[in-house]
């Protein structure tokens, strides 16, 4: 007789449940600022998980709240995390044991790089209202391969070469050539662990080839696996559809539109954005980005590491992984000009994107 042995929780999701603190899933969550959170007494913070589709087991959504006027607990963690401000302003502290302090303030639409392995501590600078985060890490995937949660939140062996290899490791970011996510192209790249505000950020390079007359900055933090990038885009316009690998969280630091998402074959679904929202794309799914404002869009992408980037970015087979404007469904730029109508505005994607594949959009925004 057969019998079926019943498979094992996934060690994350078990992680998270045993916090008891909300778990969103689904597609998307629609404002960060204002879901609703739970106090977490071990990290002295209102707090909650993302797992939306295209997460699970890979990369880590958390949401959390310092109160106003308060220090959380110091903490180390195995692994890199990548903080981005939803709101608020405050202190971080990054050290290790018999070093001097490592101290920067962060902002609203801030992002930086908490490296594994060296402790550090977040302070809320206001003292009349809560600083709201926005952590991104893989540790699904540490707790994959390494069952023992103490190795992975305090790790016995601290990496001080993270911090202290450089005088200031939180000035900003640098430029430099590198490769982006999955390219194999040197291109620009800015480095660091410390990007002030990405909703002002404006050192960007035309990215022709998503279409839209957009732009986008590519960014890298020394030592670490995890890389993010920021794409820009005109009012009235919309990106290529394009797929790639699991993961990979976008938020929203400003601008109104939407995104369609879908997995070949299937069923559209439509995720609403404006400041502050956040969605995956499902792994290999085609999706493409809306501007439904007055003004420019931006979205950030935090990138799980390079084993789960995808071929999309690369664009080598364009039939596999993006598709041209002449080649898309219909009903996208039917939806997207029906969207724009009810606002009363109209399209400004020019009509000979869409017969001629080798059409070039001027660029629309300028960068350095």
């Amino acid at each position: 007789m057969e019998t079926t042995e019943k498979l094992a929780q996934d060690p994350f999701q078990a992680y998270m449940e045993s916090t008891g603190l909300p778990i969103y899933r689904g597609h998307h969550v629609a404002d960060l600022r204002t879901v609703e959170l739970a106090w977490w007494p071990e990290r002295e913070c209102n707090a909650a998980f993302t797992e939306l589709a295209g997460q699970e087991g890979i990369t880590e959504g958390r949401i959390t709240e310092i109160p106003a006027g308060k220090s959380l607990p110091p903490f180390r963690s195995a692994v890199d995390e990548l903080v981005y401000v939803v709101s608020g302003q405050g202190i971080a502290t990054v050290a290790t044991d018999g070093r001097p302090k490592k101290t920067f303030e962060w902002q609203k639409f801030s992002l930086f790089l908490l490296p594994g392995g060296v402790t550090y501590q977040l302070a809320n600078m206001q003292g009349d209202q809560p600083a709201r985060l926005l952590h991104y890490s893989y540790m699904p995937l540490a707790m994959s391969l390494v069952m023992d949660h103490e190795l992975l939140f305090n790790p016995p062996h601290e990496t001080p070469d993270r911090i202290y290899n450089e005088d200031n490791p939180y000035a900003e970011a640098q430029l430099k050539l590198g490769r982006g996510w999955g390219s194999r192209n040197m291109r620009q790249v800015w480095t660091g662990n410390f990007f002030p505000d990405m909703r002002g950020w404006d050192k960007l390079n035309n990215l022709s080839g998503r279409g839209a007359g957009g732009a986008s900055v590519m960014m890298r933090y020394p030592g670490s696996e995890v890389s993010s990038h920021m794409s820009v885009f005109p009012p009235g316009t919309y990106k290529k559809g394009h797929r790639h690998g699991p993961g990979r969280i976008i938020v929203i630091p400003g601008g109104e539109g939407f995104s369609i998402m879908w997995e070949e074959g299937h069923e559209k679904v439509i995720v609403p954005w404006q400041e502050a929202s956040m969605f995956v794309p499902p792994d290999r799914w085609f999706h493409q980005h809306f501007n439904l404002g007055g003004t420019q869009a931006r979205y950030l992408a935090l990138h799980p590491p390079p084993q789960f980037y995808g071929r999309s970015e690369q664009v080598e087979d364009r039939e596999r992984d993006q598709i041209e404007y002449p080649d898309e469904d219909p009903f996208v730029r039917n939806y997207f000009e029906e969207e724009l109508a009810k606002r009363g505005l109209k399209t400004l994607m020019p009509e000979e994107c869409y017969k001629d594949y080798n059409y070039t959009f001027a660029a629309a925004i300028a960068g350095d």
